[in-house]
């Protein structure tokens, strides 16, 4: 009866996905992590660069759920399994990397020692690298799109399209903050040295419960 564009309009700026969506991105995780410690150790131009790896991540999950290649990869144990090891030996390395460097950062906006693309390349991988996305993207779109339609591909594009700009500005948002507060500890080694062991803790502690989790 009615045309299915309105359909397509109210799926798009469904006031449901966007608060769904919004949640989901706060939630700490190792992109908000890697962008956060990223923020605060070498200033706001690199965790921009950190926020577009992260961000760029998410796009091979969401494509592959938007082909319906996560349903493979869900079904097929040993696909899944090797996947998800290869994200928790890089979370081991990205843990172990900052331990190791302990000492030897600085919290200096100007740095440039990684190289914006290396920081984005890090982020991609950290979002890449993490097997669970495309099951939770293929849980989570369908439940904003009618069963009916008939362009549910396209509906699903812009649907992802938004979700990764919305996790973009989110993620600027979190390294644009922590390079703020980055200015208020310059002149505290201990402090520093206190950070970089917890985030390597949390990512060590992250890929141990990822190595541990039931598919």
């Amino acid at each position: 009866m009615l045309p299915t564009k309105p359909e397509k309009e109210i799926a798009l700026f469904d006031p449901e996905f966007l608060l769904t969506s919004l949640i989901v991105i706060l939630i700490p995780g190792t992109g908000v992590i890697y962008t956060v410690s990223t923020g605060l150790f070498f200033g706001w131009r690199s965790s921009i660069a950190a926020a577009i790896g992260c961000t760029a991540g998410i796009l091979p999950h969401l494509t592959a759920c938007i082909l319906g290649l996560s349903a493979i990869l869900h079904m097929s144990s040993v696909a899944f399994q090797c996947v998800k090891l290869a994200g928790v030996l890089y979370l081991f390395y990205l843990a172990w990397s900052m331990w190791h460097e302990t000492g030897a950062l600085k919290l200096n906006p100007n740095s440039v020692k990684y190289g914006f693309f290396k920081i984005m390349l890090k982020g991609f991988l950290v979002n890449i690298l993490n097997p669970k996305l495309s099951i939770f993207f293929l849980a989570f779109l369908p439940l904003f799109v009618s069963s009916g339609e008939a362009s549910t591909m396209l509906i699903m594009i812009r649907l992802s399209l938004v979700f990764m700009v919305m996790t973009l500005i989110t993620f600027i948002i979190y390294g644009l903050v922590a390079n703020g507060i980055s200015k208020h500890v310059t002149g505290s080694p201990a402090l520093v040295r206190w950070l970089q062991r917890s985030f390597a803790a949390t990512f060590a502690a992250i890929g141990a419960r990822l190595a541990m989790a039931d598919q």
